[in-house]
């Protein structure tokens, strides 16, 4: 391997303590850097850095398999401003192509509210010709303060959607939000206007971050793989996230 290719491996690892094997392998892969990982674990143990601790769960190739084209998935979670006020957040997202929408953000959810963002996204879907059959959410009342007088099903939407349940968790941040909020909003709390923050968060959750789902591949790329040049770090959110492409 060459040591062009070690270096930028250490240093991905470095600059992101929480990044795994896989999550290194499919940043390099973007970087047209073909790497295994297996050697991304034998690059790092060789240079003394330690793995980052492993998530349990099913994969997310796993739940692939169950008409995944057909499925979207949505999810509330909540964020602290700066101003000790709260928000409440909704999004949906695809859960075969992992494309995520933020569907509103708003400090006071209530049914109203929530009924009209989902008259608002699927009325955007069947402009596009998108075609889903269920929605999935959890059953935890707790994390859907605006649906507690107003049950997903009494949402207006197209007669081949069929609302669907997870089972009880334990955590209401727990599927596709999951991600969202462990990458920063535990961090620190978000500075206003809070939407645009989200907005750039799923930006890159969409347009930059390797999926294991897709094996390593990216929702929607911008533009395919450079193979010369230098790797430079483009820091999203104050540094809170690092993306990486080649300066051309």
């Amino acid at each position: 391997m060459a040591d062009e290719v070690v270096a930028l491996i250490c240093r991905l690892a470095r600059e992101n303590p929480r990044w795994g094997y896989l999550r290194i392998v499919g940043e390099l892969k973007k970087l047209a850097v073909p790497v295994s990982k297996t050697s991304v674990a034998t690059v790092l143990r060789r240079h003394g850095l330690r793995p980052a601790p492993r998530r349990q769960g099913p994969t997310w190739s796993e739940f692939l398999h169950a008409q995944a084209e057909v499925i979207l998935a949505t999810d509330f979670f909540t964020v602290d401003s700066v101003l000790l006020r709260s928000y409440y957040v909704l999004f949906v997202i695809e859960v075969q192509s992992r494309i995520v929408y933020l569907l509103g953000v708003t400090a006071n959810p209530s049914g109203a509210w929530a009924t009209q963002v989902a008259r608002n996204f699927t009325a955007t879907l069947e402009d596009s010709g998108r075609r889903f059959r269920f929605l999935v959410r959890d059953r935890d009342t707790s994390s859907w303060p605006p649906l507690t007088r107003s049950s997903p099903r009494s949402v207006p939407r197209p007669s081949s959607y069929r609302c669907s349940r997870r089972a009880p968790t334990p955590s209401p941040n727990v599927g596709c939000g999951q991600s969202a909020k462990s990458a920063w909003t535990t961090s620190r709390p978000v500075s206003p206007p809070v939407e645009s923050v989200l907005r750039a968060y799923v930006r890159h959750y969409n347009q930059a971050r390797p999926h294991r789902g897709l094996l390593l591949a990216v929702p929607e790329p911008c533009s395919g793989p450079a193979h010369t040049g230098t790797v430079r770090r483009h820091d999203v959110l104050g540094g809170i996230i690092h993306e990486y492409e080649r300066a051309a």
